[in-house]
């Protein structure tokens, strides 16, 4: 079993998770096309932070009106996927106990939009936790493209369910 197949034990923190690809991701939030903003995660580290990867491409539905002469990726999309990045890492660090909930996203802070985000551009979607207390998980993100900020906000969710 490889890291990427390992189910992460209850309540863990600080485990390393290399990747999780696309199918994880699926089984994690249930958010689907269109709607699913990440493709991967990387250099996740239970408990503590994580990078999600969206690769935009001109396909993305939402170009064909924002702009069509000059496409741009809404930034309230970014800090979707910066929700759903989060989202992803509060059910790995869980592991079983979160099969079959859902994580709510509960509120954006300090949200800033540094640079338009288009067609070809990698977005990596940095999540740090601030805090946990409970059910609900505080997050600092930090959008880059080629190494460059293009968004932040602070992100808060509460995972609720069965």
């Amino acid at each position: 079993m490889d890291q990427q197949e390992q189910a992460a034990p209850e309540g863990a923190g600080g485990d390393r998770i290399e990747a999780v690809d696309i199918a994880r991701i699926m089984q994690a939030i249930p958010h689907r096309y269109p709607f699913l903003l990440v493709d991967r995660m990387v250099d996740v580290v239970l408990g503590q932070s994580a990078v999600g990867i969206k690769n935009v491409t001109i396909n993305e539905n939402f170009f064909q009106g924002h702009f069509p002469t000059h496409p741009v990726m809404p930034g309230v999309l970014i800090v979707e996927a910066m929700a759903q990045t989060s989202g992803v890492l509060v059910v790995e660090t869980l592991g079983a106990s979160a099969r079959g909930r859902l994580v709510y996203f509960m509120s954006i802070e300090n949200a800033k939009f540094r640079r338009p985000v288009g067609p070809g551009d990698q977005l990596r979607i940095h999540v740090t936790k601030e805090r946990q207390r409970g059910n609900v998980w505080k997050f600092a993100c930090v959008a880059r493209v080629d190494g460059t900020v293009v968004a932040e906000a602070v992100v808060t969710a509460m995972i609720v369910g069965a």
